[in-house]
């Protein structure tokens, strides 16, 4: 069977298209650029990722319509690990601010104390207390033990005064922290 022939069918069975991808993806720039840049703490980096995820949303053949948002910020996540490699990574890359103007927008202060952690601190954050996966998700993905996964997480949180108020437990995810600045 052909490629478009397996599309047809699974678009049939209520998967997501090309046109469905860019629709997710124009919906949600915003919100995947903040989680891009909180993970690699680099505009250019940041842009990298985005970019490969999309390459990599619009060329996938069936995925349901419903997993569309998570697929593609798994694909995100997987992106930045593979372009930092934060287990290995010794946390002396080039660190950006999230708003280069002169007004500061609400949430400047969390993203930039966030982006200073060291890498692999930083991914565990992100990925469990902002997206919420579980230890065993993060070991998975970014390689390394759950132990080191619980341990990174726990200085992630001893490095923040006070990490409830900078970043509330309700549905707010990374994506949520702030609006994108213009």
């Amino acid at each position: 069977m052909s490629l478009p022939e397996k599309l047809k069918i699974a678009d049939r069975a209520g998967s997501a298209n090309r046109p469905y991808f860019c629709k997710v993806l124009e919906q949600e720039l915003k919100p995947l650029y903040l989680l891009a840049f909180l993970l690699t703490a680099n505009h250019r980096t940041a842009e990298q990722c985005f970019v490969a995820t999309v390459e990599q949303a619009l060329n996938e053949p069936a995925v349901l319509k419903d997993c569309v948002r998570f697929h593609i910020k798994r694909s995100l996540i997987k992106n930045a690990i593979a372009i930092l490699s934060p287990p290995s990574a010794v946390g002396n890359e080039k660190r950006d601010f999230w708003s280069g103007g002169r007004h500061k927008a609400v949430g400047d202060y969390q993203i930039g104390a966030l982006t200073r952690l060291p890498p692999l601190e930083r991914f565990v954050f992100v990925m469990s207390v902002l997206e919420r996966y579980s230890d065993g998700e993060c070991s998975l993905l970014l390689g390394c033990s759950i132990r080191n996964v619980a341990k990174a997480r726990m200085r992630a949180l001893r490095r923040f005064s006070g990490p409830v108020a900078l970043f509330p437990r309700d549905e707010s995810r990374a994506s949520r922290l702030v609006e994108m600045p213009a």
